[in-house]
């Protein structure tokens, strides 16, 4: 069940990155969620089953679930790397592809010498007792651990930088991130004892397991999604209000045509099909220019004027309100 949960979620985070982001040119959190959503897909056994058998029934479903989870864990890395523009050496040195590469080629490895038998939804509960099983497990979660936790390195950077309610996905990622580095340890005490043969230890760390691994995928999924849905409802609050400084400085600037004759307000069919920057722009510069024009007499009231400055401000983006 946690599998399948984790895949729904996965799932609406594509979907909610795909509106979101839409237009963007960085992409590598997008393909994170839908290679981490194939990854998760095929984990649930309902599916698993089916595939596995159609590849011939002995596993190799699980080398490729958990190899799209590390390729996904790879670009989310990324991702919140350029995202968080923090590059230090061994950042770049854990979130890099040489280190992914590294990790796939030992885990592919390590597969290999795994006696799989016929398809089981239990992979590493029914065979991890095999050293061959145990490096597997431990190099997939030793490089999550790593990139996790720059992960978490790169977010915090992120979180310093930010004010208000713009640290909430940052903060949702240093958490998912943080608790993502427990979970992994969790797996690897988990291999450590399996091989060790002390099954009743196993199983008694393992109740950490499913709510950690839980946790770490809603809180990243909480702070990727988190990000550009602020600044999606950051854009239409901007949208608003500039469209409520054009309607505010339309009376100004019909009186400042009024005495300069020339201005492009006579020009209304082009300025209705212009965005509301551009419409506010447009009056504050021509408000001015009739200001500073000795031809004309054009001299606003202290509230006009303070307006205007305002809508300067919000174009400039340095009002604070």
């Amino acid at each position: 069940m946690i599998q399948a949960a984790i895949a729904v979620l996965m799932w609406v985070l594509v979907i909610s990155l795909l509106i979101l982001r839409r237009g963007r040119a960085e992409r590598s959190i997008t393909y994170a969620a839908i290679t981490i959503a194939v990854a998760m897909t095929l984990s649930v056994d309902a599916v698993y089953a089916p595939v596995d058998a159609v590849l011939g029934g002995s596993n190799l479903g699980t080398l490729i679930a958990d190899g799209a989870l590390m390729v996904g864990v790879f670009f989310l890395g990324r991702g919140i790397m350029k995202a968080a523009e923090y590059r230090p050496l061994p950042v770049r040195i854990a979130l890099g592809p040489a280190t992914l590469v590294v990790a796939l080629a030992g885990s592919l490895l390590a597969f290999a010498f795994i006696d799989r038998g016929a398809t089981t939804t239990n992979f590493m509960l029914d065979l991890g007792a095999q050293p061959a099983a145990a490096a597997y497990s431990m190099i997939q979660f030793t490089y999550y651990g790593i990139v996790v936790a720059a992960m978490a390195a790169a977010a915090i950077r992120q979180f310093r930088l930010r004010n208000g309610i713009q640290r909430i996905p940052a903060g949702s990622l240093i958490i998912g991130a943080s608790v993502g580095v427990s979970f992994c340890l969790v797996v690897l005490v988990m291999d450590v004892a399996h091989l060790a043969g002390d099954v009743d230890f196993m199983r008694t760390v393992g109740t950490a397991y499913a709510p950690l691994f839980l946790l770490t995928f809603l809180f990243l999924c909480i702070g990727l999604a988190g990000q550009p849905a602020l600044r999606f409802l950051g854009k239409r609050r901007r949208h608003a209000r500039t469209r409520r400084f054009v309607e505010q400085l339309s009376p100004l600037w019909d009186a400042a045509a009024q005495v300069r004759p020339g201005l492009s307000k006579h020009d209304t069919t082009a300025i209705r099909l212009e965005d509301p920057e551009t419409m506010l722009h447009r009056e504050v510069v021509e408000i001015r220019d009739a200001m500073i024009d000795p031809r004309v007499d054009f001299d606003p009231t202290i509230d006009d004027r303070q307006l205007l400055e305002r809508a300067e401000a919000h174009l400039l983006g340095s009002d604070t309100r």
